[in-house]
């Protein structure tokens, strides 16, 4: 997978910016505050998956203009693609000029993966930022899983509100089975989908998290599962009493967890900050090999800002690691990468891009 060009406008700061990247390492320098990040996450958007800034996306269109448009011309298994993302009030996806029903269309066709500062608390952090990173994950990998999704989290939605109400109206006890057997249904398979995931990341995290710690500690990872898929039903009707006082539903795939073993103990716990950023990262490149043993190709590797955070250990092993891949790296300071051999570098000042 290999960017050959993106074009911006009136994308957040950015009126107008063309890239010609390399295609090994793409450095973009700037101050804070400059563009860097607008760059890494348009180019991630072009995944199919949300913005990797925050849960609710705001608009990304220029203050005073009406419509933004980010152009990527890219390459896969040797074929040439160019894919058109413009936003109004609505997000809108174009293929080869033909226009898809949703951008989460893109999914599987441009592959990428991204790491910012909020990946750091992959592991430290509450079950829903991995919960995240398996759906953004499996759903590049089996963009089906993107609308099964979508659908049992509606599902769950409809069912919060009417065990609320429930109390009150006895006779939406109907309602209530209807949006259970949805739930379920859709629910068995995100589970299987997130269990055949990580059993191949299984095979591929501990060698990679080996390297990235110097080799002097073991690690683990496990899917927690809220409920099984042979009691999942059965558990999900006997919640409803004690779900009408909470008000959400208690079981089920949105719910799960990741678990990660390191050297026998619970990492969230017992853990050291660096040890949690080190399976942080592993987790990701983990990810991008699983896109490469299945596709047949890496992805497009988006490190928005993390260099800085890490220990120069850290930095030589993600350098070296991902000298392969073509890859977009934003810093504020540029001896975080002084050994980089290869590449172009990008400079941002207040939304205007120098090469």
């Amino acid at each position: 997978m290999k960017i050959k060009s993106i074009k911006i406008s009136n994308y957040r700061n950015i009126e107008s910016a063309e890239l010609l990247p390399d295609s090994s390492m793409n450095v973009i320098c700037g101050e804070n505050a400059q563009g860097k990040t607008n760059i890494i996450e348009a180019i991630w958007l072009f995944s199919g998956a949300k913005s990797f800034r925050n849960s609710k996306e705001s608009s990304p269109v220029m203050f005073s203009k009406d419509k933004a448009k980010c152009e990527l011309v890219f390459e896969s298994l040797g074929v040439e693609n160019t894919a058109v993302l413009e936003f109004t009030d609505k997000k809108k996806a174009f293929l080869n000029d033909k226009p898809l029903s949703n951008p989460s269309g893109l999914a599987g066709i441009f592959n990428a993966i991204v790491f910012s500062p909020a990946d750091l608390g992959l592991v430290k952090d509450g079950p829903a930022i991995r919960r995240r990173f398996l759906d953004i994950a499996i759903g590049q990998l089996y963009p089906n899983y993107i609308s099964i999704l979508q659908n049992y989290m509606r599902a769950v939605k409809q069912r919060n509100q009417i065990i609320k109400d429930l109390k009150y109206d006895a006779s939406i006890s109907t309602l209530l089975e209807v949006f259970e057997k949805e739930i379920f249904e859709n629910g068995i398979k995100i589970i299987e989908y997130r269990k055949k995931y990580i059993e191949i990341i299984k095979e591929i995290l501990p060698e990679i998290y080996v390297g990235l710690s110097g080799g002097r500690e073991n690690l683990e990872i496990d899917l927690s599962l809220s409920s099984s898929p042979q009691d999942f039903e059965e558990r999900l009707v006997l919640s409803r009493k004690e779900d009408m006082y909470s008000g959400i539903t208690s079981v089920g795939p949105h719910r799960d967890d990741l678990i990660f073993i390191l050297n026998k103990v619970n990492a969230r716990n017992y853990g050291s900050q660096g040890q949690q950023r080190s399976i942080a990262l592993s987790l990701k490149l983990s990810g991008a090999q699983v896109i490469k043993n299945i596709s047949g190709e890496y992805p497009v590797c988006l490190l928005d800002d993390v260099m800085s955070e890490l220990d120069p250990q850290r930095q030589g092993y993600i350098l070296n690691h991902i000298r392969d891949w073509q890859s977009f790296l934003s810093c504020c300071d540029p001896s975080n990468i002084k050994n980089l051999e290869n590449g172009k570098i990008f400079t941002v000042k207040k939304g205007e891009v120098f090469s």
